[in-house]
């Protein structure tokens, strides 16, 4: 079903760009849970698996149906462009106990039996105490999962941030909206997003946040409603360079399965790039470069997105197995 964002005048002039650390915290207690997001992060959920187990996410997981409402006073759009989280788990301590109590009340209906759980009864008796306790939870990850690396994710953030501002600049909101995810389609003034539920709003010159994740892959989000701002949350571009040992060469394995040219093209995405700019990079002929991406891609070892007259590459989780030996 679709998600449905309708703009009026003024929201062209209140669209931004915003990072969320509270964000990216929520989200890797998700892919944690879920195998089906594991496909770009396989060296990152070895680490992280040890160290999650020394964390208990059972209070976490319970609010996070596949199906259904997730509790947004948890993980509410960042107020700033580059909040930190610090910043971010202040504002979920400081939220209203009743109007907590009833985000979450939603969200435990979505999951068979959670309301009448030990944890579902104890929140829904004592709301402050449930603010404390996710709170709580919330900072044990971001310290133990995601502080450690959060500089190299920030980058990835950051970047993708300039790279979408500079489309912002070339095509305008009209024309970036529709690139910015699959499954994105601007028509007259509504954005329509894939999405597994249904959902509908107008923005009423409030804008909308436009917020890169890294683990939020392969989904796209924009269900968060009053008063949060709506907000537009994508996967990031570049997570497929994410997690290498980026030192630039090309195993000699992947040389002898895919032959010397394909290899090195491969090798070469560390971030998303065109044609000429690896043909650039590699001192390839673009025609050679050209037939070693189309056969990387019809393998699924390349996913490509157009960005208006430029098409972009990135390796696909196969791709990135195939790169690390996983």
């Amino acid at each position: 079903m679709p998600s449905l964002l309708h703009f009026g005048e003024e929201d062209f002039l209140r669209c931004r760009f915003a990072v969320s650390p509270l964000w990216e915290t929520q989200q890797v207690v998700r892919t944690l849970k879920r195998p089906e997001r594991h496909g770009y992060h396989p060296r990152w959920l070895r680490r992280a698996r040890a160290a999650a187990a020394s964390l208990d996410l059972t209070p976490l997981w319970l609010l996070m149906p596949r199906r259904g409402h997730n509790p947004e006073w948890l993980s509410p759009p960042p107020a700033g462009p580059a909040a930190t989280f610090e910043e971010e788990i202040a504002a979920v301590r400081a939220a209203d106990p009743a109007a907590a109590r009833a985000d979450t009340a939603r969200s435990l209906a979505a999951t068979p039996g959670a309301a009448g759980s030990a944890h579902g009864r104890a929140w829904l008796a004592d709301p402050e105490r449930m603010v404390r306790e996710l709170a709580d939870a919330l900072e044990e990850v971001w310290h133990t999962l995601v502080a450690p690396d959060w500089p190299r994710l920030l980058a990835l953030l950051e970047a993708d941030i300039a790279f979408h501002s500079r489309r912002l600049a070339q095509v305008g909101l009209g024309g970036l909206l529709p690139e910015i995810a699959p499954g994105c389609e601007w028509r007259a003034g509504t954005l329509t997003v894939a999405f597994r539920g249904e959902y509908e709003r107008h923005l009423d010159g409030r804008g909308l946040v436009l917020m890169p994740s890294v683990f939020i892959w392969p989904d796209v989000v924009s269900t968060f409603e009053p008063p949060w701002q709506p907000t537009l949350v994508y996967p990031a571009r570049g997570i497929g360079g994410l997690w290498g040992e980026r030192d630039g060469r090309t195993p000699d394995a992947l040389v002898r399965l895919l032959g010397r040219g394909r290899a090195a093209v491969l090798t070469a995405l560390e971030e998303p790039a065109g044609t000429t700019e690896l043909a650039r990079r590699l001192e390839l002929a673009p025609s050679s470069v050209s037939a070693h991406l189309t056969v990387l891609r019809d393998a699924g070892l390349l996913t490509a997105r157009r960005y208006g007259h430029r098409v972009l590459y990135e390796r696909t989780p196969l791709g990135i197995a195939l790169m690390s030996g996983e």
